[in-house]
């Protein structure tokens, strides 16, 4: 267990959304307007709760700021990021509400056939619950947020992140979510984005290749993004260049939560001091492992994962 009650200079704020997953994967080929056979499983989730128990258990110090409601799976989900290590004193419980929730719905190849997503938790969070929870919060070396809270939160944060020097980082989450952002470029140190998310954030068709969201995020004004198109690899825009990497080698059985552990990853080595592109390879490298995995995070994940990242990458 890491000792995270003291958030410092080497430590990751993880700010955003905590749910609660119910899974059902399809037994056989899905049919519109009818029962279906399907194998269901139960988790935590949610962007930044993920992101933040991926984290932990890389052994990276994590404070995480979120909010659950009065029930059962809210009290589960803060018990269960206790005993790995985070400090939760800044998850906000919320009596009147109930915990979010996202059902995943997997067709028999594995990827996402429908999602739907009790999310309306998150509405209370305000302005005044992040003036509680800054004095902490600015501790961190790194803020690292989802887009899951109001527009308004997320504007205040970029503004006191700014304001007192603290590096931020945000996961675009979905192409609806990612709409939040516009107007804060300029303040937000580090993006994570899919193509769709990119295209969506930017006004661009949504048929826009990765080449040609990564060209318009090169104007967009982040001071660096990463832009991820699954299979086909991704790119970094930082100084108003994009370099493209190829995805890391993978048999995946399940995308689920793929994505915050890139996310994850990348921050972990960034935090340890590696430079932008040398970080993004490990998080390739965890995203990729995710993948072959039924769960969210990867169950034997531990600050020992990257010692034999080298060897995967130069021969795989």
């Amino acid at each position: 267990m890491n000792d995270s009650s003291h958030p410092g200079a080497q430590s990751v704020a993880v700010f955003g959304g905590a749910v609660l997953d119910r899974k059902y994967q399809a037994q056989e080929r899905l049919v519109a307007a009818t029962s279906n056979p399907v194998v269901s499983s139960r988790s935590h989730g949610g962007v930044a709760r993920n992101m933040a128990e991926n984290l932990v258990r890389l052994g990276v110090p994590t404070a995480f700021y979120s909010i659950v409601g009065g029930d059962e799976a809210g009290a589960a989900l803060v018990d269960r990021m206790a005993a790995l290590g985070a400090d939760v004193t800044g998850v906000v419980r919320a009596p009147e509400r109930s915990t979010a929730e996202y059902v995943a719905v997997l067709d028999t190849d594995h990827e996402l056939a429908l999602g739907v997503a009790d999310m309306a938790i998150f509405s209370a969070y305000d302005e005044k619950e992040l003036d509680r929870a800054w004095p902490r919060m600015r501790k961190a070396s790194w803020v690292l947020a989802d887009c899951n809270f109001s527009s308004a939160v997320l504007a205040v944060l970029v503004e006191r992140c700014s304001s007192d020097g603290v590096r931020l980082a945000f996961n675009t989450v979905s192409a609806p979510k990612a709409l939040k952002l516009r107007g804060l470029e300029a303040g937000i140190d580090l993006l994570f984005t899919n193509r769709d998310e990119a295209n969506a954030l930017l006004g661009l068709d949504q048929k826009t290749d990765a080449a040609g969201a990564a060209h318009a995020l090169r104007g967009a004004g982040f001071k660096a993004a990463v832009l991820t198109d699954g299979g086909n690899g991704y790119a970094i825009i930082e100084g108003g260049v994009a370099h493209w990497f190829q995805a890391m080698p993978a048999s995946p059985v399940d995308i689920t939560g793929a994505g915050d552990a890139f996310v994850s990853g990348t921050l972990c080595r960034l935090v340890a001091g590696d430079r932008l592109a040398q970080a993004t390879c490990a998080g390739a490298l965890l995203a990729a492992r995710t993948t072959e995995t039924l769960e969210s995070v990867l169950p034997d994940l531990s600050p020992a994962f990257f010692d034999g990242a080298a060897s995967r990458q130069t021969t795989e």
